[in-house]
């Protein structure tokens, strides 16, 4: 297991801020990105490397030297991408839904590649092309057997139908299927299929289609029963497979959950505690409106959670040996079932069953590991109308603000 945050960390963060909040590690994502691309590039034909900023996007600015690409799928994602002063060139503006005005916008911003999602998104995107004399790269999203891309032979007509166009190059495919995909035996029939069907649409059309944009969705640990020893073995296992594909076409993988996961870590304090029915209670002033682990399934999976106890110390509900070097005791077994549960009004508001991390208590401070991706914009952040919490990069040691906390209940009335 990596090395986690250190003690004097976690002590200046509990002594200057309130929970709840988001931490995250800037130079933890940049070791897991450069590791990545140095993977990727372990080839003269190098594999590109695309951040879907959906993941975090508060991560951007200190991904832009080392990314190639970035995968914007909103109008709000691009202005988040202006806000950061993103090169336009290194933008893929997708998503399922584009309306003219939003193409526009990409367009004059510069944005490096367009994707169609349907024969509609094709037909705006040539509309508004000659509309303001702008020439794009698009490639076609080829569906997965689900809402995304489009089928083959649409493919073929969209193809077929810009042939003549002046403002439209049809660079090449876009593919994914979804995120924590184990069975990478899945990922290598679909990098043969990709192979297959671009050489066919290149003899059929002839057609170039240099670009192959693919997101694998390779899974990363999150609870207490996973494997942590090498949590880049997945792309490490699939590697040969890239390559290979790489030699074919200019190829871009595409990561969110999997690069940024490592990063990030959810404060939060207990603020009551009682028994009933043989169960320990244990109240946060968080929950799962900003707390989302993928299959967590109602509190059955526990994540990595360190615990700071009211005396300073750090215990952690993981075996792994290494983390004693760091300043963490191995949390004890508790006798008591205590279930880990957030401030909201609903009983689907449990964050982890029988809790083995030693027995806690009121003014302890629970640090939820390994939440670098989605929590922080998949979390239920109008119910209840609970405020959304602070946001802290630490970066070089040095602990920045940025994001103040957020009063919902002005946007609920």
């Amino acid at each position: 297991m990596r090395n986690m945050i250190n003690k004097d960390i976690i002590k200046k963060i509990k002594n200057e801020y309130d929970t709840p909040l988001f931490l995250f590690d800037a130079d933890e994502l940049r070791n897991r990105a450069w590791e990545i691309k140095k993977l990727l590039n372990k080839t003269e034909d190098k594999i590109g490397l695309c951040y879907s900023i959906k993941a975090n996007p508060f991560l951007i600015p200190y991904l832009i030297d080392i990314v190639d690409k970035f995968e914007v799928c909103s109008p709000g994602e691009l202005q988040i991408c202006k806000q950061y002063n993103v090169d336009p060139s290194m933008i893929i503006y997708s998503g399922v839904h584009k309306e003219k005005e939003d193409i526009e916008d990409a367009i004059s911003f510069g944005a490096g590649i367009l994707t169609a999602e349907s024969v509609r998104h094709y037909e705006y995107i040539k509309e508004v092309c000659n509309c303001i004399d702008r020439k794009v790269s698009l490639i076609l999203r080829l569906s997965s057997k689900s809402q995304f891309g489009m089928s083959i032979d649409d493919i073929r007509h969209i193809i077929n139908v810009n042939k003549e166009d002046n403002h439209i190059n049809v660079d090449g495919i876009h593919y994914f299927v979804g995120t924590q995909r184990t069975k990478l035996k899945h990922q290598r029939d679909e990098l043969l299929m990709l192979k297959e069907t671009i050489g066919d649409l290149r003899e059929e059309t002839g057609l170039n289609l240099p670009l192959l944009e693919y997101g694998p969705g390779l899974a990363y640990p999150y609870f207490v029963q996973d494997d942590f020893q090498d949590t880049l073995n997945p792309l490490k296992e699939l590697l040969p497979d890239l390559i290979a594909t790489s030699g074919s076409s200019n190829l871009t993988v595409e990561m969110g959950r999997f690069l940024a996961s490592s990063c990030g870590y959810y404060f939060s304090d207990i603020r009551d505690v009682k028994e009933s029915y043989d169960t320990r209670w244990v109240i946060l002033d968080g929950g799962i409106n900003h707390l989302n682990y993928l299959g967590q399934m109602m509190g059955m999976k526990i994540p990595i959670i360190i615990t700071v106890k009211n005396n300073g110390i750090l215990t952690i509900n993981n075996s792994d040996k290494s983390l004693i070097n760091n300043g963490y005791k191995i949390a004890e077994k508790c006798e008591k079932n205590q279930t880990l549960c957030g401030s909201l009004c609903t009983t689907n508001d449990v964050i982890a069953r029988n809790f083995q991390g030693g027995l806690l208590s009121v003014g302890d401070t629970l640090i939820f590991c390994n939440i670098g991706a989605y929590s922080i914009t998949e979390g239920l952040n109008l119910f209840l109308s609970r405020n959304m919490p602070l946001v802290l990069i630490c970066s070089d040691g040095i602990i920045s603000k940025v994001r103040d906390v957020k009063e919902i209940w002005k946007l609920n009335c």
